[in-house]
């Protein structure tokens, strides 16, 4: 389905050469001379590349339809992350490079959301806070709960996240994956 400029909203996919976009913001301008026309900024949703660009003013564009599918992360075999279909029960193998750093967050059995723009997969999100247990940090000492001190913490996924002092092996964190914070022990 052909979209006009008019009709642009943020959130909403568009084709552009062939690739799709994702509209962040826009903005309608009309100078005192010349037409109209639309100032935006569009994101790449596959490399994630955030462009400013500027179209005629009722330029049309082919519609992009945005979908987000439930999915449980099973394993990883090295080269692929295996995800299964909750309502389907079907397999899905997605190359590591697609996945990039969002691996750091994937804990087996976590249900993830796999996003897709059109019949293409274009990435995964993990669920928003996982509970993990910390595999290598320094020991903290007694003493050592100055407001604001942290130290690194490896976590079961293999992520390095900054914790407070009193922090060690074997405790469960909650992270927001979001940002690699820690929220608290659990």
């Amino acid at each position: 389905m052909a979209i006009s400029t008019a009709d642009f909203k943020n959130g909403k996919c568009i084709s552009i050469d062939g690739k799709p976009y994702l509209i962040i913001e826009f903005q309608h301008v009309k100078p005192g001379k010349g037409g109209a026309f639309v100032r935006t900024k569009v994101r790449d949703v596959r490399t994630g590349r955030v462009n400013d660009l500027t179209f005629r003013s009722g330029e049309k564009f082919d519609e992009v339809r945005m979908e987000t599918k439930e999915m449980q992360y099973l394993y990883t075999d090295g080269d692929d992350y295996h995800f299964m279909d909750m309502t389907s029960y079907d397999q899905l193998a997605i190359p590591a490079d697609v996945i990039g750093t969002t691996s750091q967050w994937l804990k087996e059995n976590d249900i993830c959301l796999i996003q897709y723009a059109g019949d293409e997969m274009i990435g995964v999100e993990p669920p928003m806070f996982i509970e993990v247990e910390v595999v290598d940090t320094e020991p903290g000492f007694k003493g050592d709960t100055v407001q604001g001190g942290t130290k690194p913490a490896v976590v079961e996924t293999g992520a390095t996240v900054s914790v407070p002092m009193f922090i060690n092996v074997g405790d469960v964190l909650k992270i927001d994956t979001r940002d690699g914070r820690y929220i608290t022990r659990v």
